[in-house]
């Protein structure tokens, strides 16, 4: 089995797929004629298993323990619920402190910063921690970066068709015959729509979190 087919299949894209077999959760065998990769049904299924796992959100590490056997799904899963119950504790603290500030209606620059971090610092040391949102920012930073790439890509092909349209129509009588002219102007529109169609793989990739999963674990 190709690796499109298990990626239309399971529903993990081709980078995280290689990604799990670079980190040793997934050894396909290859092809003797080709040297590709054929992927079994035990793949497919060790697949299904690691999307399930991590969409509990249980780091690659643990996942290797059990299918080492290192570890029973009873045993990972009652560690990874003692993370899942600090977490929640985590939310709860940053809803009980959100709760105190809804009630002040200053502007930001009327805060009593001081106090406010003065009371993050007792809650921390207590045990609570605050959301990093960093790897949100990072996300966005993404979307941007994407769109930023593609839209320069489409706008050079965009002005190449536009000129060679150009050169055409301005001297006609020196210019190729019709079908050289569309065959030019077809592989600068077929490079804008590889462009969009991978903007819209990027866009999901981003969206569903894969990169920060990839460097997370």
């Amino acid at each position: 089995m190709k690796i499109n087919q298990v990626e239309q299949l399971v529903g993990i894209t081709k980078k995280n797929i290689r990604f799990y077999e670079e980190q040793g959760l997934l050894s396909p065998g290859r092809n003797r004629e080709n040297g590709y990769r054929d992927y079994s049904d035990e793949d497919v299924r060790k697949l299904e298993q690691i999307k399930i796992l991590r969409k509990l959100g249980l780091p690659l590490e643990e996942i290797r323990m059990m299918q080492a056997g290192k570890s029973t799904v009873a045993d990972s899963m009652k560690r990874h619920l003692i993370t899942l119950e600090r977490e929640q504790q985590n939310v709860k603290h940053s809803i009980r402190f959100c709760e105190v500030l809804k009630d002040r209606e200053g502007l930001l620059s009327d805060l009593d910063t001081h106090e406010l971090l003065t009371q993050m610092d007792e809650m921390e040391r207590s045990g609570a921690s605050f959301k990093d949102i960093k790897n949100r920012d990072v996300r966005q930073k993404r979307y941007i970066g994407a769109f930023i790439a593609s839209a320069a890509m489409v706008i050079l092909m965009t002005g190449l068709i536009a000129l060679v349209i150009w050169g055409f129509k301005t001297e006609p009588e020196g210019a190729p015959p019709v079908p050289i002219v569309a065959l030019i102007v077809a592989l600068p529109v077929t490079v804008i729509i590889g462009v969009l169609m991978s903007l819209k793989q990027r866009i999901g990739e981003i969206k569903k979190g894969e990169v920060d999963d990839a460097r997370k674990f």
